[in-house]
């Protein structure tokens, strides 16, 4: 199996303690940069969409939290052993290879692993819910 980073999160939150448990509750947006410019194409007119992300700085060896007394499968902790993860992220603005979004809680320097658009009306997903 491969993964390959197709770009970078350039987010305010410099640290996992400062970035919101959630999506939804951050208030600052964000700016997806990707290597690729011309992957976005015909993407502008979509308002939100789904970024799967890499949470780097995760402890991949964590199989069971003992906060909550379960297997990390059973819980939305990012230790895991492979700390992938999704927000439905509201479109500000897309210029060039750069995405301006918000209820993105990712920290600064994330590797971006896929961008989708979501169309909201089918699924019952909102921006920033996941």
């Amino acid at each position: 199996m491969r993964l390959i980073s197709i770009g970078v999160i350039k987010s305010p939150y410099k640290t996992r303690e400062e970035a919101p448990k959630q999506g939804i509750d951050s208030e600052e947006a964000s700016t997806i940069v990707l290597y690729e410019p011309e992957i976005l194409e015909k993407i502008k007119k979509h308002k939100c969409l789904l970024v799967l992300y890499w949470m780097h700085l995760s402890d991949r060896e964590v199989l069971w939290s003992e906060s909550k007394g379960r297997g990390v499968f059973a819980t939305r902790s990012p230790e895991r052993p492979n700390p992938i993860a999704i927000s439905v992220v509201k479109v500000v603005r897309i210029k060039g290879n750069e995405i301006r979004v918000k209820y993105l809680d990712a920290v600064d320097g994330t590797p971006v692993i896929d961008v989708r658009p979501l169309n909201t009306d089918v699924g019952g997903l909102e921006c920033g819910h996941v």
